[in-house]
């Protein structure tokens, strides 16, 4: 009788083995399907649902909140405006 080899794959999040009924993949990395969760608030995720920065895991609002810029036309601009009349390399 053969003996079940199981799997060598491993989770990124606990690195413990992961079975095909458990597995997820994302980013071409695997997770358990419980593992998968946001890196600030511990949120479950799902495939439709995450973001991803240098390999970390976050639901899209705090992807949001902590890596996107933000710019509008009513906000103004730190820094010494330029004089272009005094200086012709405007």
């Amino acid at each position: 009788m053969a003996a079940f080899a199981g799997t060598q794959q491993k989770c990124m999040a606990c690195d413990k083995t992961v079975y095909l009924v458990d597995k997820l993949t994302a980013d071409n990395r695997i997770y358990h399907k419980a593992c998968f969760r946001c890196h600030h608030c511990r949120g479950t995720l799902k495939l439709s649902n995450y973001s991803s920065f240098e390999g970390v895991l976050y639901c899209r609002p705090h992807y949001d909140q902590l890596f996107k810029r933000t710019g509008s036309l009513d906000k103004s601009f730190e820094g010494t405006p330029k004089n272009c009349e005094t200086r012709k390399t405007c």
